[in-house]
């Protein structure tokens, strides 16, 4: 790209999702006019999640994707402005911070990562088809749903156990499928996992396939079908809710060797902010944070990052 075609901001932020747009309400608020890149799932998330229950303000709760469009057009009220590509490279070795997406090239004084997390998934058809209708990757965000109703957990490390343990708050019977005989998972996580009466365990098993209903737009999940990995035998399991817990994914592919990170790949941050290890860089949201990866979480990092960048501006009189 020719310097001609080189577009200034104050500010970019880099993914969107509840951080990205909370950081765009509160830069934008800042009259920094942001520019948000939303990258290839505009929302992030959430997009791919039906009923959210657990954001405060919405008494009776919101579809996932509303929720994302109510903060994207608040973002925009504001002066922000979206743009509906993926960020292809970026150079942090100089300010101001060069950003290059399929089509052009920006400069920025300041940049707030919110690229976010992506669970790690089976990879089969039926999983994507039943994702948000009774196919999940958050037992916190919807385990309340399963109230009474019989769940899968799929996964053998600490993250499968700990929500196999607290979706027994909810399901009658949780199931844990897991692919060798033996868990990655503390002791103490498989101990407590192993005394709960509701939970049963499928070892040297994986699931082959989601089954389930649809009418429609109405999808209903009403089983697995699992495979022995040693003998190859088929069984299917009636259930209401398949749980993948697997680990997740941070999107940080586009910063490898130029940001710190932790051993998954998380950003790594100074404690008690969202400053990264490049002065004028920050990051915000599940890009940074593995413990919680919360919506409301979220958007409280994407608030913490927009009054780290004014400050940090204002330090630098830009």
């Amino acid at each position: 790209m020719s310097e001609t075609n080189t577009k200034h901001k104050k500010v970019i932020i880099i993914g969107s999702g509840p951080a990205g747009f909370t950081a765009a309400v509160y830069t934008g608020r800042a009259n920094l006019a942001p520019m948000i890149f939303e990258g290839m799932q505009p929302g992030g998330q959430l997009t791919i999640t039906t009923e959210v229950e657990n954001f405060p303000g919405f008494e009776h709760g919101i579809q996932g994707p509303e929720l994302m469009d109510v903060m994207r057009k608040q973002a925009h009220r504001f002066g922000a402005e979206s743009i509906y590509q993926e960020v292809t490279e970026v150079d942090l070795s100089k300010r101001p911070f060069t950003v290059k997406s399929y089509d052009d090239t920006y400069t920025a004084d300041a940049l707030i990562i919110s690229t976010g997390a992506s669970a790690k998934l089976l990879g089969i058809p039926s999983e994507t088809k039943f994702m948000g209708y009774g196919v999940s990757a958050c037992a916190t965000c919807d385990g309340f749903f399963y109230r009474n109703q019989r769940v899968i957990v799929v996964g053998g490390g600490d993250t499968a156990l700990e929500e196999a343990t607290y979706l027994t708050r909810f399901a009658s019977e949780v199931l844990v499928v897991h692919r060798r005989d033996e868990f990655r998972g503390s002791k103490i996580m498989v101990d407590r996992a192993k005394k709960n009466p509701k939970i049963k365990f499928a070892l040297n098993s994986v699931i082959d396939e989601v089954v389930g209903t649809e009418e429609g737009n109405k999808k209903l999940v009403t089983g697995a079908v699992l495979k022995n990995v040693l003998t190859g035998e088929k069984t299917l399991h009636e259930c209401e809710g398949v749980f993948m817990a697997i680990g997740h994914q941070p999107n940080t592919s586009l910063f490898k060797g130029v940001l710190d990170t932790d051993e998954s790949g998380y950003l790594i941050v100074k404690p008690g902010s969202t400053y990264t290890n490049i002065e004028g860089v920050f990051a915000a949201g599940d890009v940074s944070d593995k413990t919680y990866r919360q919506a409301v979480t979220a958007a409280g990092s994407g608030c913490m990052a927009a009054i780290d960048v004014e400050r940090w501006l204002e330090s630098h009189e830009m």
